[in-house]
């Protein structure tokens, strides 16, 4: 069930994951912690008016994007219960050695904890994030939770073309929120297609260091 990557430098001085099995990086060679905060919490999370929030992440992955989910909530005041699908968990053990508590400065208790969570069960990392990874392919997830934000971490399209599908979209979109918000680093035009035709309101915006652009949806 579980693989072990390799990790290497970014430019921030944060480190980042190469998967074993595509060869691809989990996060921008340019600074794995910046293009993080860039996308999914500047861009989407704090994006969001609510203090309970569901959230759905596609592709847990080194864990990174929970981590500073939760120190984001954790002083926005913030109640977050965290989704994330991944079909290729890391060994906790492995995680340990990522250092992403020293590179955000957090207790390392807090990332080694999102880790060891079970898979397939709700648990409570503190008491304002709750955690449930799901071990399975985001293509058979029955989306069967109202999600006000979305985070689109699925590798790229050129590996992994059925997870940017309008059809998948389309199934995402019926189980967001009025104000749903979904933010993804991919700004590719067959992916702006495809999100406009699941019935989605597409921003372009600026990217994190070493992408011109990325993309919020909004329902």
């Amino acid at each position: 069930m579980y693989i072990k990557p390799e990790t290497i430098a970014t430019g921030d001085g944060s480190p980042t994951l190469v998967h074993p099995i595509t060869g691809e990086c989990y996060h921008s060679v340019h600074g794995a912690v910046t293009e993080s905060r860039h996308t999914f919490i500047n861009a989407g999370l704090a994006e969001c008016r609510k203090q309970n929030v569901t959230l759905l992440e596609m592709g847990f992955g080194s864990g990174l994007n929970a981590l500073l989910s939760l120190l984001y909530g954790a002083g926005h005041d913030m109640r977050i219960v965290y989704h994330a699908v991944e079909l290729y968990p890391i060994e906790p053990s492995h995680a340990a050695l990522f250092g992403y508590d020293r590179a955000v400065d957090c207790d390392p208790a807090l990332f080694a904890a999102l880790h060891e969570a079970p898979w397939g069960e709700a648990t409570a990392i503190t008491d304002r994030f709750t955690l449930c990874k799901i071990h399975r392919p985001i293509e058979s997830y029955p989306f069967d939770t109202l999600y006000d934000i979305v985070y689109w971490d699925a590798f790229a399209p050129d590996n992994a073309e059925g997870q940017w599908s309008a059809e998948l979209f389309g199934r995402l979109h019926e189980s967001m929120s009025e104000e749903g918000i979904l933010v993804t680093y991919c700004s590719k035009g067959t992916v702006k297609r495809a999100l406009r035709q699941a019935g989605f309101t597409v921003e372009r915006l600026p990217g994190a260091p070493g992408k011109r652009h990325m993309v919020r949806a909004r329902v």
